[in-house]
């Protein structure tokens, strides 16, 4: 029933940002970078983790440039590469020119391959969803890749999740396997920490690894 029910909400919010329009996807990426990279400048992770948005996902497909500006010196910006069992390996971004055409729709960057296990190292990861709930489970697209890159990242380091207005709901369909995020950045609401406290200062390690 769980399965069936992620399904619906899989399709019914997937429907919805396919109904927003350039304008407003452009309007709420702004803003959405702009919160990111507030948060960047704040917290100066050495490593962060994220993501290319695609299509229409929140952020735009400047996210990663514009993470990677807020970095301090030295800070590295990791992205995903999808393996053939759909499980996470990492790569450090090198910019928009280094990235390449993958399966599923999405863009990879095209340097070394860290292993599925560099997303431990990181001190701020930010993850892709459909919606996220106040207890801070994460729909994702059903495939189980951030499910378990997520239980991989300790439990001290800051996860977002950038989200449309509206995708923060009251409750998701959730199984045992589902690990919450700690926050997520809307376009009106910015930055809601939903479990755990935001930290405000260095994490620390400031260096490229």
């Amino acid at each position: 029933m769980t399965h069936d029910a992620k399904r619906a909400a899989r399709i019914e919010l997937l429907a919805r940002r396919r109904a927003r329009t350039d304008a407003e996807r452009a309007t709420a990426a702004a803003r959405l970078q702009d919160e990111l990279a507030s948060l960047v400048s704040r917290l100066r992770p050495g490593r962060t983790a994220a993501y290319a948005p695609v299509g229409g996902e929140p952020g735009g497909s400047e996210l990663p440039t514009v993470l990677a500006e807020a970095l301090p010196a030295g800070a590295d910006l990791l992205l995903p590469v999808l393996r053939d069992d759909l499980d996470l390996d990492w790569a450090v971004w090198d910019g928009p020119q280094a990235m390449v055409a993958a399966g599923r729709g999405i863009r990879e960057p095209t340097g070394p391959r860290l292993g599925v296990t560099a997303v431990a190292t990181a001190d701020l990861v930010v993850v892709p969803a459909l919606a996220v709930d106040r207890r801070g489970i994460r729909l994702g697209r059903g495939g189980g890749s951030y499910d378990r890159a997520l239980a991989r990242v300790p439990a001290t380091v800051l996860t977002v999740v950038p989200l449309y207005d509206g995708e923060l709901l009251s409750e998701v369909p959730a199984e045992p396997h589902d690990l919450p995020v700690r926050a997520v950045v809307t376009p009106t609401g910015g930055l809601l920490t939903l479990a755990g406290v935001v930290p405000h200062t260095s994490a620390g390690r400031t260096g490229g690894r």
